[in-house]
């Protein structure tokens, strides 16, 4: 049977064309794939936000009631503000063996070929059979997956294993760091700037703990290493500060953020609590001039470090299906660690090179498509003979 390629990048012209940035809605695109999948039969369960702005989507194709292997994508995007595009970003332009287009590598390129093999898999008499999961927010920490996964084994089958389709040029990746954020609140006092003795200086207070920050980063790269990631170290840094009134007020107000990506294994506790116990004498201290003084630092979002499981179906059968031996791990997160964390193993294995993605002019190669296709070929053939 030849792959489905032109039906791959159809399909991916209508997803492209969804504008599903991250602080809007997906239903149309999920109503779409409804749609599509009721064209053969399929039926589609939402797990949708309380609002019901947004929803992910479970579905099988095969037997009922048996856990089989579940393929795994987002359907956000990251912002295509302030960003100069040759093209209309929504718009998918084939040239020179190239789609360009908003998500075309990340990742819906994965998700159009999930969707082109449809019609093979519906073909096929699967003995195990293959879960669709498209979900949304995964570019803002990984939140829309979170409630998907809290169903599983519950109202819906748990998979026997899952591949998340991110960028990896079909690559078998195995591991990847995992990033947590916090932010920090700092109040102080106002005062006229002429009087900087009636006040306390939240700003001060703030780069006194970034100090710190900066400091325990440079501890970093030279503690726990790994080669297998670039780079081979812990990461932290301070990612967003803001505060003051005016420049001639004792700044009462500042707040920022900052992050680590840490490495599988890494107890980021140690340096969480390095921080909350600084915090804590700097608010002391506050709290001698203004006892209405205030340090809270607060964790906003973290996604698991992840390290797959080298026995069971997983990676073994990714591995088989990709037609190597060899594995990789990468720096940026996915939402493998929270379906593992869930009873479902997990490989991230996916169409696209991850250096398109967010860019301008995102493209992913028509190549890379074929890949893909080719390699759920061999899953459908797979799941007929296990």
């Amino acid at each position: 049977m030849s792959l489905p390629l032109n039906a791959a990048k159809d399909l991916l012209a209508r997803l492209v064309a969804f504008d599903t940035t991250s602080h809007k809605t997906n239903i149309p695109l999920i109503a779409f794939v409804e749609d599509y999948l009721a064209r053969f039969g399929i039926e589609s369960t939402r797990v949708p936000t309380a609002d019901g702005l947004k929803t992910s989507l479970f579905a099988t194709i095969g037997p009922k009631g048996v856990p089989g292997i579940g393929l795994s994508g987002h359907t956000d995007v990251v912002p295509v503000t302030g960003q100069t595009w040759d093209t209309d970003p929504f718009t998918l332009v084939e040239r020179d063996g190239l789609l360009y287009g908003r998500g075309a590598c990340d990742m819906k390129g994965y998700l159009a070929a999930v969707l082109a093999m449809v019609p093979t898999f519906v073909e096929k008499r699967l003995k195990t059979p293959i879960h669709i999961i498209f979900s949304y927010d995964e570019e803002v920490g990984c939140t829309g997956v979170r409630p998907l996964i809290a169903e599983l084994g519950k109202s819906l089958i748990c998979p026997r294993a899952v591949f998340v389709g991110e960028p990896t040029e079909m690559n078998v990746v195995d591991a990847h760091k995992g990033p947590i954020r916090w932010h920090v609140d700092v109040t102080g006092r106002a005062s006229h700037s002429s009087m900087p003795q009636l006040g306390v200086n939240a700003i001060s207070y703030g780069a006194r703990i970034i100090n710190e920050l900066l400091t325990i980063e440079a501890e970093l790269k030279t503690g726990q290493l790994n080669p297998r990631f670039t780079p081979a170290y812990n990461t932290l840094q301070v990612t967003q500060i803001t505060g003051g009134t005016a420049s001639n007020i004792t700044p009462a107000p500042c707040w920022f953020g900052w992050e680590m990506r840490r490495l599988p294994g890494f107890d980021v506790q140690t340096v969480e609590g390095r921080v909350r116990a600084l915090a804590a004498r700097l608010e002391a201290e506050m709290r001698q001039e203004a006892p209405e003084a205030s340090i809270v630092m607060t964790v906003k979002n973290e996604v698991p470090a992840y390290i797959a499981e080298k026995t069971g179906l997983g990676l073994s059968l990714a591995l088989q299906l990709a037609g190597t031996n060899q594995t990789s791990a990468v720096s940026y997160a996915t939402e493998a660690g929270l379906f593992q964390d869930g009873g479902a193993p997990s490989v991230v294995c996916g169409p696209g090179n991850i250096d398109q993605a967010h860019k301008p002019n995102e493209f992913i190669a028509v190549e890379e498509l074929r890949k893909c296709l080719a390699f759920f070929e061999r899953l459908a053939d797979w799941a007929v003979a296990n």
